[in-house]
């Protein structure tokens, strides 16, 4: 929480709570179902990048899941956004038995939770199924 509220100046705590512990949902969903196709949106982004920089706890969380889930961001661009992928990652979420916050998982352009973090994923297929994906192309889970 605190990497979020130093990266987002005058964020309150209850903010960035909510903020990480969507990337957490993320996180676990991605190791759970890692063949399907998802993205975080830029909000819970910020929460993932948080998680990754603490790279012993990020590495310690994965592997308690199973998986190790890699991130490959994205140069900011307006027109990627992909509605279709924010719902599949929603319902992967559920499927996963969490509740999601809606606010968090809004179009960039019209989320009332601003953020610094700049990279808005595309999602892919991960896992094996990934080999057709380059770096820099989306956020995945692996071996």
């Amino acid at each position: 929480m605190a990497t979020v509220i130093d990266n987002n100046p005058g964020m309150d705590e209850g903010t960035a709570s909510r903020i990480v512990a969507e990337a957490l949902k993320f996180v676990h969903a991605a190791a759970q179902f890692p063949m399907v196709r998802i993205a975080p949106s830029k909000v819970v982004d910020e929460g993932w990048h948080a998680l990754i920089l603490h790279t012993e706890l990020y590495a310690r969380l994965c592997e308690g899941l199973g998986r190790f889930v890699h991130h490959y961001p994205e140069r900011p661009d307006s027109e990627r956004y992909d509605e279709q992928v924010i719902v599949r990652t929603q319902a992967t979420i559920e499927l996963a038995g969490y509740a999601i916050d809606g606010e968090l998982w809004t179009d960039p352009t019209k989320t009332l939770v601003g953020v610094a973090a700049q990279c808005q994923h595309t999602g892919c297929s991960s896992g094996s199924g990934c080999g057709t994906v380059r770096p820099g192309q989306c956020a995945t889970s692996g071996e």
